[in-house]
């Protein structure tokens, strides 16, 4: 990926979760100010990004597909957010996973240039996107999953009229899940269609998403079959690179495709033709959560020993500060803190802080101090959260509540920009996102 500025790119100012800003203002032009949420220079709600906690979470992954001997190429469409596409490549990532064509145009005018779009190219205008990338710059290194011969027939047909010729994967699936081909019929049958586009179709390797099921005796069983067809398909000489790539691993189970797929097998021929490329595609590690993934991490630690060995875990790094907008009656909180600010598929936020601001009728706190366990969300409206307290609870309106998020990618879809906050609470500067 080419370092990108992003200090020059515009703030989209007539949006939330900003302070004060002028009409052109720059991203650059953010950390001057001066910004600091407790001091309430801030609109709120406000999403912020916890910049120390983002550090490590990018440095334990580091870690863990070093341990491996993996690569990574962690999947964009969680942030949408170019600057983190740049950590993420600095802190070791091979490339970006994408999943749709003007995903991957946004990945691609922001510098990325290895972008795998784990999912089918359908439709006329997304071929057409990425023929347009892939004639803009020859060397740009994209590729798609296939798993009918239907697509792979228009694909064909269509990148030999551009005259280019597009690189795709097999992709692989559970029966009950999502895409990928079943049975060995449907394989014959997207391999033969394959062959008779040789001008402008590539095999080069294979994907699965194991996501589908919880059951991890399922998936492992799963990932050793979808291995053994990747050696069948490459010792038969199907894939027109040396270099096979086998693509796996949401944010929930990375650990257990990293020990299947590296897994040793006495049984496959020692004079491979070929080299295996193993990448994962875990997008969710930047900021982790407090739901789904914070239970995948704690499997992992108890049954990865790559995991046990590192000896630390993901931090929740994405968090959204509201308002106490009202205590209509003993027992409800009402907080400024809706569906259109944080996603709630996975779990409602769960309050992690509370802060009194100073005012001219009550004294403030000094410091951020952990919200009760007891204060819990339990509906969510537009703009609304409902939260049971006690009755007795020392909460007022006007109070600062910072919430954790149960799933970060229907989060960030809720912001054009983010703050990048530090361990005090002052804003530093801002990512912006490209939903």
């Amino acid at each position: 990926m080419s370092e990108t500025d992003f200090s020059k790119q515009p703030v989209e100012t007539q949006t939330k979760g900003l302070g004060t800003l002028k009409a052109g203002a720059l991203t650059g032009d953010i950390r001057a100010q001066g910004w600091n949420i407790l001091r309430e220079d801030v609109s709120l709600p406000v999403a912020v990004l916890l910049e120390e906690r983002i550090e490590h979470n990018l440095s334990w992954m580091r870690e863990f597909i070093q341990r491996y001997r993996l690569k990574l190429a962690p999947h964009g469409k969680t942030t949408m957010s170019p600057e983190l596409y740049q950590l993420q490549m600095q802190y070791g990532a091979w490339g970006i996973t994408l999943a749709t064509a003007p995903q991957v145009n946004v990945a691609f005018q922001h510098g990325v240039r290895k972008v795998i779009m784990a999912n089918q190219l359908v439709g006329k205008g997304n071929m057409a996107m990425i023929a347009g990338l892939l004639r803009e710059d020859p060397d740009f290194d994209f590729t798609c999953i296939v798993d009918s011969a239907e697509n792979v027939e228009t694909l064909g047909h269509y990148f030999a009229g551009q005259q280019l010729r597009l690189r795709i994967m097999f992709e692989y699936g559970i029966v009950g899940g999502r895409t990928g081909i079943r049975t060995d019929q449907q394989e014959a049958d997207v391999l033969a269609a394959v062959k008779r586009w040789p001008q402008s179709l590539a095999l080069v390797g294979v994907e699965l998403y194991e996501g589908v099921s919880n059951d991890e005796a399922v998936i492992r069983t799963f990932l050793r079959h979808v291995l053994a067809r990747t050696e069948v398909l490459a010792q038969a000489g199907e894939f027109a690179e040396s270099t096979v790539i086998l693509t796996g691993a949401g944010s929930a189970w990375f650990d257990v495709v990293a020990e299947e797929l590296t897994r040793e097998d006495p049984h496959l021929d020692a004079q491979k033709r070929y080299t295996l490329d193993i990448i994962l595609r875990s997008g969710c590690y930047v900021t982790h959560d407090v739901g789904a993934y914070q239970a995948a991490l704690e499997r992992m630690q108890t049954s990865n020993p790559v995991a046990r060995e590192m000896n630390s875990s993901l931090q929740p790094a994405l968090q959204v500060w509201a308002a106490v907008q009202s205590l209509p009656e003993p027992g409800r909180a009402i907080i400024a803190l809706g569906k259109r600010d944080a996603g709630y598929d996975a779990g409602y936020p769960k309050a992690a802080g509370h802060f009194r601001p100073h005012s001219a009728t009550q004294a403030g706190y000094t410091t951020v101090v952990p919200a009760p366990e007891n204060w819990k969300v339990y509906a969510m409206m537009d703009q609304h959260a409902f939260m049971s307290i006690p009755e007795n609870a020392d909460l007022k309106v006007g109070d600062m509540l910072v919430f954790d998020i149960c799933h970060p990618c229907l989060t960030f879809d809720k912001w054009r920009q983010l703050l990048l906050v530090n361990e005090q609470w002052d804003v530093t500067g801002a990512v912006k996102t490209w939903f």
